[in-house]
């Protein structure tokens, strides 16, 4: 029979708690409002409004629908496996074009070191950003030796396809394994791991609920220190959780419609997420809150970008026949938010 250990000390919320829940609201209506208008205005709200925030759930950003369009017009496992690991160590759809344009086909079977390590050292030669600024992956060069950042990233690919990494990660038995099975190569902290967990689920090699296991990542601690004074005996994976299990209540009581997409509720993923985007709003409207990361700034400024938008989400979430046919429209998906 298994044991269950009850947590005795609960955690208490702060001041900016409720913060949190309208915050999710007011982001997630811009997302919805853009959809039938891509001029705007979408917020009174100024601090929406001037800097840029992720939706607030994390399939329907710009860059989590370019990989999963990238992954659902491929088959094979490891083309599948390959393309999500080299799109994401960038994260940026326009490094991933440039290589597309370069090399006409981005396949495993045709992968060479030398030629995309020369393709990528010229466009850096030709002042060009090849990393998306959104979060910093390790350069892993005490391990590959190379001089250059994405040169050893790129070892780091040709090792994992080498060791066959896509056939353990299908054969995982949980979100968590797979986790654990990227945290174990350099390069992957924790965050890192987690998130790129997310990515490989969202495609057809594997299929795991988003609701079986979560990591807090640094921005998200840093949140949830400013919405609880006190944490009890809670983790910050536990706080997440929390958050994820009263969403309804919490809406309820603060007087919000739940925000959804198409009906799939926040995640776990999805709520750490959030804990990232209001530390940084509450950077804006409380200032004199301090986070755990020190921070006291937004990196990114919004900037306007105008055109139709077109969604397509994992089919096994069975959401897509719920869209609207504006959302289903052909578009460029440099137009999301």
């Amino acid at each position: 029979m298994p044991i269950h250990f009850i947590k005795l000390s609960k955690p208490k919320k702060s001041a900016v708690y409720s913060f949190y829940w309208h915050f999710a609201v007011k982001r997630h209506n811009i997302f919805i409002k853009r959809l039938t208008n891509p001029y705007g205005p979408w917020t009174d709200d100024s601090a929406l409004r001037d800097n840029r925030f992720t939706n607030i759930f994390r399939a329907s950003d710009r860059v989590s629908q370019y990989l999963i369009d990238l992954q659902y017009n491929e088959e094979d496992v490891a083309q599948i496996f390959f393309k999500t690991i080299l799109f994401k160590i960038f994260n940026k759809i326009e490094t991933y074009r440039y290589l597309e344009r370069e090399l006409g086909d981005v396949h495993f079977s045709s992968f060479s070191l030398p030629r995309y390590d020369d393709l990528l050292t010229l466009r850096m030669a030709n002042r060009h950003t090849i990393y998306s600024a959104a979060y910093i992956m390790p350069s892993a060069g005490r391990v590959f030796g190379h001089k250059f950042k994405h040169t050893n990233h790129l070892a780091l690919l040709a090792q994992m396809m080498k060791d066959r990494v896509c056939d353990t990660v299908v054969e995982a038995k949980s979100l968590e394994e797979v986790y654990k099975i990227l945290l174990s190569y350099p390069s992957f902290g924790s965050f890192l791991a987690f998130q790129y967990t997310i990515d490989l689920n969202y495609s057809s090699i594997i299929n795991f609920s988003e609701m079986d296991f979560v990591v807090a990542g640094p921005g998200a601690k840093s949140g949830i220190l400013k919405c609880f004074d006190q944490l009890g005996d809670y983790t910050y994976e536990d706080i997440i959780k929390l958050m994820v299990e009263s969403q309804e209540e919490e809406c309820e009581r603060l007087g919000l419609v739940l925000p959804t997409l198409w009906g799939r509720k926040l995640q776990l993923i999805d709520c750490q997420n959030l804990f990232c985007e209001v530390d940084k709003y509450l950077r804006v409207i409380r200032p004199e809150l301090n986070g755990s990361t020190g921070r006291t700034r937004i990196k990114q400024k919004y900037t306007f970008s105008k055109g139709p938008i077109s969604l397509f989400f994992p089919p096994k979430w069975n959401i897509n026949h719920k869209l609207t046919p504006l959302c289903l429209t052909q578009a460029n998906v440099d137009t999301f938010l």
